[in-house]
């Protein structure tokens, strides 16, 4: 799988799949719609606050690798996007009802149990019990042209592991229980030109996975925000 997501980027791609399951007639996205989505304060671990700018960086860079594209309707003046990262005629990816639910809820709240999973990812698609839930998650582990998903130590104090995605890399896990997809620890600079690599962001260890992610992301809006007066100027 040649598949890395930002952290950003992977925000954007599971906001896009579960507003066109959950609320299909409002499906595909204006700009507004898809900000107020990766800020929205429920089923999103963490809760962010990026604004327009940095969206429409993101969306641009998904646009060029073919994830995401605009899809307005007849006579409408506002641009609306829609993804192709899977279950699409463009792409290689498929995913049962199921293994969908599952992905986007890892896109949208990272590492989880069964238990959480199944809890979260019913609104999406039936499981009737947890077992179901980890039989989906062995087909993504063992599907060819994976894996999609890994399943991560089980930290002290929780009675069952958590699964993360690898739609951003493989998963590096600290002493101190966060996890860090490779990717996600790469700022994603310029997304829109891909004219400029950004340095390895590091943070300590004992950070928690929000602060984390929060810090990561806040570093992409501020990079995106830099290259769009960088294209004014220019």
């Amino acid at each position: 799988m040649n598949i890395e997501l930002t952290a950003l980027e992977s925000r954007v791609i599971g906001c896009l799949i579960e507003k066109q399951i959950t609320t299909p007639d409002q499906y595909p996205l204006s700009l507004n719609a898809l900000v107020n989505a990766c800020n929205q304060k429920s089923n999103r671990d963490p809760v962010l606050d990026v604004d327009e700018a940095a969206v429409q960086a993101t969306l641009d860079g998904l646009s060029k690798k073919h994830f995401v594209v605009e899809k307005s309707g007849f006579g409408s003046r506002v641009p609306k996007y829609q993804h192709r990262f899977c279950n699409t005629e463009y792409g290689t990816l498929k995913f049962d009802a199921q293994e969908l639910a599952i992905v986007c809820e890892l896109l949208l709240r990272g590492p989880q149990t069964p238990g959480e999973l199944r809890s979260r990812a019913s609104r999406m698609a039936t499981f009737s019990d947890v077992t179901e839930v980890e039989a989906a998650l062995t087909r993504l582990a063992e599907r060819e042209g994976g894996p999609f998903v890994t399943k991560l130590v089980r930290e002290p104090g929780r009675r069952e592991a958590r699964f993360a995605h690898l739609f951003s890399g493989p998963v590096a896990e600290s002493a101190h229980g966060t996890s860090v997809h490779a990717a996600e620890r790469v700022s994603a600079a310029a997304p829109s030109t891909g004219s400029v690599s950004a340095p390895e962001v590091t943070f300590p260890a004992s950070l928690n996975d929000e602060r984390l992610a929060r810090l990561e992301v806040e570093v992409q809006a501020l990079r995106a925000e830099l290259m769009e007066l960088k294209n004014r100027l220019s």
